[in-house]
């Protein structure tokens, strides 16, 4: 919209003074949404940490330093506790068991439970307040919508998606979307029937994204908000070279590229995106591992950087994390270190809210080692600090106070 400048203090000047700070006030919200959703500033940070064996813990971030301090346990043991994520307000924190093992519930059940927290914005401390069936066996991952009001789970055990509507408290109400997987491929052992990894919607918010480490496929889902419900996009799915094991899915930034992470491969597949169609085309696929490595190796989480000019993979086996360089007009990936995550089996990682500082999560030799990012070529340095956590699963930067 343009506004033609008028003399000061005479009509033409003040309408366009006032249809000026109409337009910047309707954009402001979306302005700050955006910001806040992308790099949200805060003094300190909650760290949610999942430990395969006791529960939640929770630690305080300091942004400036690097600093984790300790809090201790803010839920019980959850035997099978796999994943942790937030609403976009970060009012309340779900999280995924890949065992029905949860307070009050039947310890012979074998399906997953997704479990709903609110949390305290002053302290971090974690209220329970309820529980469902996920809908499938062996559930590890979680995802809420960017209207807060829908619940998605990919259960890796039986191959299904699921999605569920979120009640105004915060709890986890009725299922509103169901998808059973079918299929297998080449390897008899892991790739026996179809295993969803993960669930990730579009920056837009209208497709969703399941990578299927049993199948070789990224299942795509046309996604209606207003119902909460998801149904096969056209094309239904995009794939990766047989065998690899697709496992996790990142959009760049500015979203023309997504990347995702192949656990049986040790590989990144790089596609473009079309957000139109919601489609995904191979560009590129590239290995996470140095080309000395002989061992057995199964890579695990990836996420972009911050300023969307590095990508960063971990590998277990290689007990590493892989820093990609991303081209900005072609998406594709240069390898540019692999880091070792002093310590064995980084199942997943998280990067601050700032880009400035990544804590790895080393679930067998149960430690949190936090690393500086450089913020020229991308490249990981331990701090120093180690931190002493059973079996850590998932980890979660959270605002703070």
């Amino acid at each position: 919209m343009a506004f033609e400048r008028g003399p000061v203090g005479k009509t033409g000047g003040t309408l366009a003074l006032v249809g000026f700070l109409l337009l910047a006030a309707a954009l402001l919200p979306r302005v700050a949404r955006a910001a806040a959703k992308n790099l949200p500033a805060a003094r300190s940070y909650f760290v949610y940490v999942a430990s395969g064996s006791k529960g939640i813990y929770n630690y305080r971030f300091d942004p400036k330093t690097g600093q984790v301090t300790p809090m201790g346990v803010v839920a019980p043991a959850l035997p099978g506790l796999s994943f942790l994520i937030t609403d976009p307000q970060h009012r309340f924190l779900y999280a995924v068991t890949e065992r029905g093992h949860a307070p009050g519930s039947d310890a012979t059940k074998t399906e997953g439970l997704v479990i709903s927290f609110s949390i305290d914005p002053k302290t971090g401390a974690l209220k329970f307040l309820n529980k469902v069936d996920s809908a499938g066996r062996g559930p590890c991952h979680l995802l809420v919508d960017d209207s807060g009001k829908t619940l998605f789970a990919a259960n890796y055990g039986s191959g299904s998606v699921a999605s569920f509507a979120i009640n105004a408290d915060g709890s986890i109400g009725a299922k509103t979307g169901f998808d059973q997987h079918t299929g297998k491929g080449p390897n008899p052992e892991r790739q026996e029937g179809p295993h969803a990894h993960a669930t990730v919607l579009s920056p837009d918010n209208r497709f969703l994204f399941v990578p299927n480490l049993g199948i070789d496929q990224i299942k795509i889902y046309k996604f209606d908000a207003a119902k909460g419900t998801f149904a096969p996009n056209d094309p239904p799915f995009s794939s990766v070279k047989a065998g690899l094991g697709p496992r996790h899915i990142v959009f760049g930034r500015g979203a023309k590229f997504a990347y995702v992470v192949c656990e049986m491969g040790s590989s990144v597949a790089v596609f473009s995106y079309d957000p139109a169609k919601g489609s995904l085309t191979p560009v590129q696929t590239i290995s996470n591992l140095p080309s000395d490595f002989t061992g057995i190796d199964n890579s695990s989480e990836i996420e972009a950087g911050r300023s969307g000019r590095f990508l960063y993979a971990s590998n277990r086996g290689s007990d590493s994390i892989t820093v990609f360089a991303i081209d900005p007009s072609k998406g594709t990936l240069t390898r540019v270190q692999v880091a070792p995550t002093l310590g064995k089996i980084p199942r997943n990682f998280d990067i601050d809210p700032m880009g400035k500082y990544l804590i790895a999560g080393n679930q067998l030799s149960n430690q949190m080692v936090v690393f500086a990012v450089d913020q020229t070529n991308g490249q990981l340095k331990p701090t120093g600090q180690v931190l002493d956590v059973a079996a850590p699963v998932c980890i979660l930067f959270v605002p703070g106070p």
